[in-house]
């Protein structure tokens, strides 16, 4: 299976809450933080990276 982002997006992108480096998921429909485990969907080719909403 392919990666879904290109390398050149992938490697700029990082985590918005702890700023750490972001690896896919198994599945690769996704992305997680390495450092705090958040995860990140990637909906048609695009990542949403966006924190989590506050409660």
């Amino acid at each position: 299976m392919s990666d879904p982002l290109t390398k050149e997006l992938f490697d700029i992108l990082a985590c918005p809450v702890c700023k750490s480096s972001l690896k896919y998921t198994a599945d690769k429909k996704g992305l997680e933080c390495k450092q705090c485990k958040a995860k990140y969907p990637i909906e048609n080719g695009i990542p949403v990276i966006l924190p989590p909403k506050k409660k």
